[in-house]
């Protein structure tokens, strides 16, 4: 049956802590709209859907023509469905893990390595750096999300330290003076001056951190609860991070990192080197096929300070640069495309008007992953035998060069995501 390129797929859902609760998670939705059969239990949390060949998930194929295959095992079977280019520079693997992310507590403060990096990490604790591949990632708000991503401006770090005396006890007065000062020298100042400083606060023992944190958290509560708004140090987001992690030191890198909030269709990128963390909310998220991360806060799972102070990309931006551009495109007018300097993935987003009747798919040279977010379509190929029904939630893997028409089965407005790799 090597000629079947197009098929549904049953992905593999991830019940980490930090996920959304049962029906509040658009995993949970997702999973539910397309499957009847699946009962959602309202104590558990849904926290992500992996779509892809990652061995710790690994789709199945939703074709009864084909035999039960995982999609990593058919597409050892048949290379040539990733696309020439795409086969050829990924050694007939798929570059890229496709998912859907339904935060409720924040994850980690992290980074993820470049390749030069995770090769020497995995080699030196494979047990914490599965491989060797780095893990460039996007994520596209789905609901209003909020995450902390790359340094802020240093005026904001220098007026939080003026303005937060706990915060500048665990950076010590020194570095907080060479930083206000590092700002008339220049961006390699800056640098050396916010490298200095992050690496004091995460190096801080930890009954001082737990000692000055108290303090913080009771002075905001007391405010809060006089009727005064503590925004100017995000007052509600400390309490909120140190009512999940008590005593975490991640609590205070909000001082130090861009707080964003992504609107529905918003994105942000993270390359190699930048600290992030999400905090809340629902999005899509495309990644190299990896699970490297260095964490240093804000988890109960394994913490490498030492490292991720050394691999950190300390240049500053401004939070609305952090915000990565969709750009329109030229050959399809319901298509927006998410192209990050990386070779590895590319996200389309797809928003098709009610009033179509027909969409045909832009044919790739790549092998790509389609997430059904809004609508009910039947998938039709040259190929097929029979249209695939497909609806919210529903998965389709198109091998490259295939030509997929779509017709809404309700005149509803369609929403899709698709995953593919354009080199």
């Amino acid at each position: 049956m090597a000629s079947q390129k197009v098929f549904p797929l049953s992905c593999v859902v991830q019940q980490y802590a930090w996920g959304k609760l049962g029906s509040s998670s658009e995993v949970a939705l997702l999973l539910a709209s397309s499957d009847p059969q699946v009962q959602i239990s309202e104590d558990k949390p849904y926290a992500e859907l992996w779509m892809g060949t990652h061995p710790r998930g690994n789709a199945k194929i939703l074709d009864n023509r084909i035999s039960q295959k995982t999609l990593g095992q058919w597409i050892a079977d048949n290379p040539d469905s990733l696309g020439s280019k795409v086969k050829d520079t990924f050694n007939g693997q798929l570059p890229f893990l496709f998912k859907v992310l339904s935060v409720k507590t924040a994850l980690s403060i992290q980074a993820h390595p470049n390749k030069e990096l995770a090769e020497k990490l995995h080699l030196q604790a494979p047990e914490h750096y599965p491989d060797a591949n780095h893990k460039p990632e996007m994520a596209i708000a789905l609901t209003p999300f909020q995450g902390l991503c790359g340094f802020r401006p240093v005026e904001e770090t220098v007026a939080f330290l003026n303005k937060v005396p706990e915060f500048q006890v665990l950076i010590g007065e020194d570095a907080a003076t060479h930083l206000q000062q590092s700002m008339n020298h220049g961006s390699q100042a800056v640098a050396s001056a916010l490298r200095n400083c992050f690496s004091h606060l995460m190096k801080s023992e930890k009954k001082v951190v737990v000692e000055q944190l108290n303090l913080l958290v009771k002075r905001i509560s007391q405010q809060v609860a006089a009727g005064n708004n503590m925004e100017d140090i995000n007052g509600q987001l400390l309490l909120e991070l140190h009512q999940q992690y008590p005593g975490d030191i991640g609590c205070f890198a909000i001082y130090f990192l861009n707080l964003l909030t992504l609107k529905p269709g918003e994105a942000m990128f993270l390359e190699a080197n930048v600290p992030h963390a999400y905090l809340k909310g629902d999005c899509v998220e495309c990644m190299a096929c990896s699970d490297n991360t260095v964490r240093a806060g804000l988890t109960p799972k394994f913490i490498d300070v030492p490292t991720l102070c050394e691999m950190l990309n300390y240049t500053p931006s401004p939070s609305k640069d952090r915000l990565f551009p969709q750009k329109r495109s030229q050959e399809d007018p319901y298509l927006s495309i998410y192209d990050p300097p990386v070779p590895d993935f590319t996200v389309m987003k797809i928003e098709v008007p009610g009033s179509v009747t027909e969409y045909k798919i832009l044919v790739l040279d790549s092998a790509s992953i389609l997430l059904m977010v809004q609508g009910t379509v039947t998938a039709s190929t040259p190929t097929a035998q029979a249209p695939i029904p497909l609806q919210r939630g529903g998965v389709l893997f198109i091998g490259a060069n295939e030509s997929v028409s779509l017709k809404p089965t309700v005149h509803k407005d369609l929403l899709m995501f698709r995953a593919c790799c354009l080199l």
